[in-house]
């Protein structure tokens, strides 16, 4: 039998949990899926289309063209992380920007939306050995995930990660902004009707504010082994 477990990572914005799950996929050599570069994408296409315009957001017609969308991933060569593509076209760079993250969780909030990428995810994953994170993977996706971890961070150390980040990217904004955005995203995301960001039960919480990224792959590697030994 396999002793490859399927490990749901969830948690709030820029509390880096993608970090993590990227990380610890790469050291246990599991498959990472970044459930939220998906909404990212369909976000994107939004855009593009015209689903978004004068910052509102039309459902029906984002609704009436969710056929059209097509979302998958490649692994980077070089960075041996995957990278989204979205009807073809490499967009890891173009999902990041602030103008997606300020509408990402209205997308993410539309049942249909939900409901054709929860499909997907659950076909990405149906094997196992993977690592998923998101906002609804151990309560939705992976209800039966061998491992689950909530991960969650003090609202000024969010901040602050993500004003860094898009510094680092180039991209000019505010730390305001950047709080005024998590907190936005943050009330979405744990009030829409469908599948609603919440701690499972049986989920492990790890704070991370005053962990270093290593402290945190190491914690998390340990319930991993716990988890993996406890099927033995």
């Amino acid at each position: 039998m396999s002793d490859k477990i399927t490990i749901a990572i969830d948690g709030y914005s820029s509390c880096g949990k993608s970090t993590l799950a990227r990380e610890l996929a790469k050291i246990l050599h599991y498959v990472f899926i970044d459930s939220g570069a998906m909404y990212r994408g369909v976000t994107l296409f939004a855009l593009r289309s015209g689903c978004i315009a004068n910052r509102e957001l039309n459902r029906g017609k984002l609704i009436s063209k969710l056929g059209s969308i097509e979302l998958k991933f490649v692994l980077n060569p070089e960075t041996k992380s995957p990278e989204l593509l979205l009807n073809g076209e490499n967009v890891e760079y173009a999902i990041r920007t602030p103008e997606i993250s300020s509408f990402v969780s209205d997308v993410a909030a539309i049942k249909e939306v939900r409901t054709k990428l929860v499909a997907e995810q659950q076909l990405m994953g149906k094997n196992g050995g993977i690592v998923m994170d998101g906002r609804d993977i151990g309560s939705v996706v992976f209800p039966s995930a061998e491992l689950k971890l909530f991960i969650t961070a003090e609202i000024d150390t969010r901040v602050e990660r993500r004003f860094q980040e898009l510094i680092f990217r180039g991209t000019p904004t505010t730390k305001e902004e950047v709080r005024e955005n998590l907190l936005r995203r943050d009330h979405i995301d744990s009030t829409r009707t469908e599948s609603p960001l919440t701690q499972t039960d049986d989920a492990i919480v790890i704070d991370n504010t005053h962990l270093s990224k290593i402290e945190q792959l190491q914690l998390a590697n340990k319930y991993v082994e716990r988890a993996i030994s406890a099927l033995a």
